[in-house]
């Protein structure tokens, strides 16, 4: 293979390449219907000039025919004359006009089939071209169909990837956050408040203690009622070791009570 030969495929290639690339299915379908109807006004012309022509030959047969009856009647009437000369001359001009007849009559017929062709042939190319119209309309609704579709997938896969879901995503991980963060916070203010209505009630529970500690170590004036009271002129009467351990007994029954609240 030679050099030119493989630098011509390859523009050629390239050529058809960048060709099939640009193409746009609505424009090229678009320019087909107008280069068909190009097309028909030429056949149509075509078909007007073949009619014309056909008449015109229609005209030259008549009149051929009628100029060889003509001459037919003149010789004729020249034999009834007994001119037989004059009846020859005659009858060799209807030979004349008689052949051009013949010759008109074949060109004629051929005129007339070719007019029918280009008929049929006319009649074919208006049923194509309304079809075609009919299918560029349908083509065209598919090609903005497949467009529309071709550029929702382009988006979708474009949302999936790109920077805005991303943002999506980040964004729907800081609420997420935000939401951990306050319910956490909720958790602490709860808690807290529990803790500090406990202190509060262990508060009143170490003044009550301390409050009946005092009673006990002091004496309130219930249990002074219930000491023998001294006679006068002897001295006062002192704890014993026994009433010591009483008294360390009942404040022992006490704690334990005070701290099963």
């Amino acid at each position: 293979m030679g050099l030119f030969d493989r630098v011509s495929r390859l523009v050629r290639a390239n050529v058809n390449d960048m060709v099939s690339k640009a193409e746009d299915p609505e424009k090229i379908l678009e320019q087909a219907v107008i280069d068909m109807q190009e097309d028909l006004v030429q056949l149509r012309q075509a078909v007007a000039g073949a009619i014309a022509s056909q008449k015109r030959t229609q005209q030259q047969y008549s009149q051929a025919q009628t100029e060889s009856n003509n001459w037919q009647q003149r010789a004729q009437l020249a034999l009834q004359k007994g001119d037989e000369n004059l009846a020859k001359e005659a009858l060799l001009r209807k030979k004349t006009h008689t052949d051009t007849a013949n010759t008109l009559k074949g060109q004629l017929d051929q005129q007339t089939t070719q007019v029918d062709t280009l008929k049929r042939s006319l009649i074919a190319l208006e049923g194509k071209i309304s079809e075609a119209k009919t299918k560029k309309d349908m083509l065209r609704a598919r090609a903005s169909a497949a467009k529309a579709q071709e550029q929702l997938q382009s988006t979708v896969s474009n949302l999936g990837t790109g920077s805005a879901m991303a943002a999506f995503e980040r964004m729907e991980e800081k609420v997420l956050q935000l939401e951990a963060r306050s319910q956490a916070a909720g958790e602490l203010a709860g808690a807290d408040l529990e803790s500090q209505f406990a202190r509060l009630e262990s508060s009143d529970v170490d003044l009550e203690l301390e409050a009946m500690k005092q009673q006990i170590l002091t004496g309130s004036p219930q249990s002074q009622a219930q000491l023998p009271s001294a006679t006068p002129g002897s001295s006062q009467t002192k704890a014993t070791p026994q009433d010591n351990a009483v008294v360390d007994a009942e404040l022992e029954d006490l704690k334990k009570q005070l701290d099963g609240l």
